[in-house]
């Protein structure tokens, strides 16, 4: 299209925009006043390009008019080629079958000639092998008679063979005749060689015509198995016939007593076999092996015949434990030197789980089979013997006078326990993989339970000593129950998977011995406790310096106070003393974190205690908290070398502990006047909804109760607010305290006399059951409470707090308060009982909460002590 107005049109507008509007084009043409000089010029290229258009489309459709004309021409060429084609193809069709009908008259002659030549060369191939038969057979009956064994086997195998090619013809009277006198001939072979056989033994002239007998025995190969199993069968039954008689027709000689001499005279039988008979028998009879095998089936059923008789006996005897293991380790030992001769690779051992052969034992269980549903009384015998020992761990101490103390000692007691249980492991997997050994890691269970119990509770706990009631338990006895809980743990893990690698695949999901390795860690737990209870002890005069100090009447925030540094210098010199006693980091940082929680609580309800409070005092304390949690940061240091960085999880849990604290005394911080900022610092701190809580601070701060009136009603009109509706009804932090007043000299507080945890137990945190003073004689039973109060206060919050976590995720389990009711649970430790059930799953529960707790920080657990004399 031309240029108009000086200005080229956009390029083919219809064809590049798909809602083209003639209107904004002609206006795009026409943008300006001075343009419409040119409509004439711009009509004219309109009309131009317009016929330009029609002269296109016309030469477009003649063309295609022209096109549609030359297709319709080559269609009709196709349609005549293809009527021409068929009747081409048809015609080729019937030469083709010409063809073939005449080469078929061609070559029909040609046919018959080979199907003759076919019929002929069988004919003659059956004819000489016919020829070949009769000749072999009348050779074959006549060697039979002569008894030349070596040339009958050979024409044997032939006659045998040759008569399988005649099967189809047992048609013909004459071939019908000839088969069946080659089996009649066959019987009689058989019959002749079993003959000699008998005869032979029968006059003792092996030696003399073992010759003769081993060609007879290449004829009983070439009648076939059926024959073979026959001449074996008899030769066993000859062989054991004076056993049988001796050993079953003698009850003295048929006892278990006698059974060496079962096995002596097999030996002198497996001699003879070496020294007269091995030349007889072919090798891949293997004759010796299946001798053995019917020796052993023979055996097998006589003992447990004997076996069952014992188990009946009426005299009220019960079956001797050490005569049964004695015969069954001889029959172990008989078993595999016949597993060494005949298989060429030894049983598995007794202290690997598998062999190295791939080939399966033979003669493994042939004979000790019988004894297997009596190895009951086996275990039995087990029992009572473990039962016997843990009173004697019980009575010995827990350190062998005669040695110095180290820290990475254990109690002797749980290496020889391990040890008598590897010892007996070993043995019963040589006697069973089944059903036996389950009940074996019953037993084992058991006692791990009862030495848990019985033996490393009793060393921690009170005990009477000369003319006192009870004995404190000393540091490093408490030192060695930890060490030894942990040994406990990691070989109870290792025990189990001994076991599992040992039995039947049936039974690996019966063996489960984690119970008790969780009840070893609870054991752990509670001596970590002890060691955070002897802390307590040292600091109580620190916590009653601390309540007799005048709280309402500080006028100016000073230093820390002095009872501060001295709780510090207590905490840091006993610590310093349990620290250089755990050898692994693990108790290290549980003992530190313990610790922490402990005084933290301590502290928390200490500030109830030291009513009223003001706030400078409330200040003041912050300070002391302050001081005391910077003070807990070097605790897990405080015998490393200078410099050593704390590590990061520590510092956050003592943080996180010691915040706690925090809330209550920032509350305290802010003056009743004006009421409005009381009350909103409760809300913002304490955080929640209790007007119980709300008259703890206002009676920790000393007010009247007329005073308290007013602060109540705004309390309930602020906490109304949408804002605080959100808020829980009562905070965990306060619901369990209680406010007390304390005179001047006034004793109680926070002591231990109450057991493990009682600082910590959210249940059980009102002043009014603390006693006076501290009660060493009450220390061990706090121990063993702990362990026996159950677990369902382990959970419990640390004064409205959830358990703190550590960073790895592991959660600290908060201390427990015991129940004096029930330190009767282990005054008489009685396997079975109700008490001992609940305080062995109640030491279960803590060892599963203490091993998430020190999860945690760092390592595996258990990993880093070990000793050689661990199972295995």
């Amino acid at each position: 299209m031309p240029q108009l107005n000086g200005t080229a049109p956009p390029t083919s507008p219809l064809n590049s925009v798909s809602d083209y509007n003639p209107v904004d084009h002609l206006n795009a043409i026409f943008s300006h006043p001075s343009s419409l000089s040119s409509i004439t010029k711009t009509s004219d290229a309109l009309d131009t390009y317009q016929d330009e258009l029609d002269d296109e489309i016309a030469a477009l459709l003649h063309q295609q008019s022209v096109s549609d004309v030359e297709s319709v021409k080559r269609i009709r060429a196709a349609k005549d080629d293809l009527a021409e084609l068929f009747p081409k193809v048809e015609d080729v069709r019937a030469r083709a079958m010409q063809t073939e009908e005449a080469i078929t008259e061609m070559t029909a002659d040609i046919k018959r000639l080979d199907n003759t030549k076919k019929n002929l060369t069988l004919s003659m191939t059956a004819l000489k092998r016919l020829q070949m038969l009769t000749t072999a057979y009348e050779q074959l009956r006549g060697l039979s008679s002569s008894r030349q064994y070596k040339e009958c086997a050979q024409l044997l195998q032939a006659v045998i063979q040759l008569m399988t090619h005649f099967q189809s013809y047992r048609s013909i009277d004459q071939i019908a005749t000839l088969g069946r006198n080659v089996s009649d001939l066959q019987r009689e072979m058989l019959e002749q060689v079993c003959e000699d056989f008998e005869v032979t033994f029968a006059k003792a002239e092996v030696v003399q015509r073992r010759g003769v007998l081993a060609e007879a025995c290449l004829v009983m190969d070439a009648l076939g198995d059926n024959a073979r199993s026959r001449l074996i069968t008899w030769y066993c039954n000859t062989q054991l016939r004076e056993y049988r008689q001796v050993f079953r027709g003698n009850e003295e000689a048929g006892s278990l007593d006698n059974i060496s001499r079962r096995y002596a005279w097999f030996r002198r039988m497996l001699k003879t076999y070496d020294d007269e008979h091995a030349v007889m028998f072919p090798a891949p009879w293997r004759m010796n092996e299946m001798l053995a095998n019917a020796f052993c089936e023979g055996t097998r059923d006589d003992f447990k015949s004997i076996l069952s008789r014992s188990m009946r006996r009426d005299d009220g005897l019960s079956l001797d434990v050490d005569l049964l293991l004695s015969c069954l380790q001889e029959t172990l030992d008989f078993e595999h030197s016949l597993e060494r001769r005949f298989n060429n690779a030894s049983r598995a051992s007794i202290d690997t789980l598998s062999s190295d052969s791939e080939k399966a034992p033979v003669f493994s269980q042939a004979i000790s089979e019988a004894f297997e549903p009596y190895l009951s009384v086996w275990v039995e015998a087990q029992d009572k013997k473990l039962s016997t020992m843990i009173p004697q761990y019980r009575q010995r101490p827990p350190k062998p006078p005669d040695e110095d103390f180290s820290p990475q000692m254990v109690v002797p007691s749980s290496i020889e326990l391990f040890n008598f249980y590897r010892l007996t492991l070993a043995q019963c997997a040589k006697l069973s993989t089944g059903a036996r050994l389950v009940e074996l890691s019953k037993v084992f269970a058991k006692y791990l339970d009862q030495y848990a119990q019985q033996v490393l509770l009793f060393y921690v706990s009170e005990r009477s000593s000369g003319q006192t009631p009870s004995k404190f338990p000393q540091m490093e006895d408490t030192i060695l129950v930890l060490n030894t809980a942990d040994y406990c743990f990691n070989t109870c893990t290792q025990l189990e998977e001994k076991i599992k690698g040992r039995i039947d695949e049936g039974y690996k999901a019966m063996v489960d011995l984690q119970s008790q390795a969780d009840a070893f860690m609870g054991i752990a737990s509670a001596t970590v406790r002890a060691l955070v209870r002897r802390v307590e002890v040292d600091i109580e005069r620190t916590w009653r310096e601390m309540r007799n100090t005048g709280w309402s009447k500080m006028e100016i925030v000073g230093d820390q106070s002095s009872w501060v540094a001295e709780m510090l210098q207590s905490i840091k010199q006993r610590a310093a003393e349990v620290l250089g006693m755990l050898h692994k980091q693990q108790y290290a940082r549980a003992f530190c974190d313990n610790l922490v929680d402990s005084i933290a609580n301590a502290f928390i309800v200490s500030i109830f205690q030291c009513k009223p409070i003001s706030e400078v005092g409330a200040e003041q304390m912050r300070l002391d908290s302050y001081a005391l949690k910077k003070g807990f940061e070097e605790l897990l240091n405080i015998n490393a070398q200078p410099n050593t960085p704390t590590p990061a999880g520590y510092i956050k849990r003592v943080n996180q502990s010691m915040s706690r604290i925090d809330p209550i005394l920032k509350t305290l911080q802010v003056r009743p006047s004006p009421p409005e900022a009381l009350v909103q610092a409760y809300l913002i701190h304490i955080a929640d909804r209790s007007d119980t809580n709300f008259r703890k601070i206002l009676d920790l701060k000393g007010l009247r109760k007329q005073d308290q009136s007013h602060l109540m009603e705004l309390f309930q009109a602020h906490r109304a607010s949408p804002r605080n509706e959100k808020l829980p009804q009562t905070s965990a932090l306060l619901a369990p305290l209680a406010v007390t007043g304390l005179s001047a000299g006034g004793g109680g507080g926070p002591t231990i006399a109450s057991g493990i945890g009682n600082l910590s137990s959210a249940a059980t945190l009102s002043t009014s059951n603390l006693p006076t003073r501290f009660d060493p004689s009450t220390f061990g039973s706090a121990i063993m409470n702990a362990a026996r109060d159950g677990v369902d206060r382990l959970g419990t919050p640390n004064l409205g707090t959830t358990p703190s976590q550590t960073p790895s995720g592991a959660m600290s389990p908060p201390t427990q308060q015991p129940s004096a009711a029930s330190r009767a649970s282990f005054e008489s430790p009685t396997p079975g009982t109700m008490a001992t059930t609940n305080l062995n799953e109640n030491l279960r529960n803590i060892g599963k909460f203490f091993k998430r707790d020190i999860g945690g920080f760092g390592g595996r657990f258990g990993s880093g002590f070990r000793t050689t004399d661990e199972t295995g």
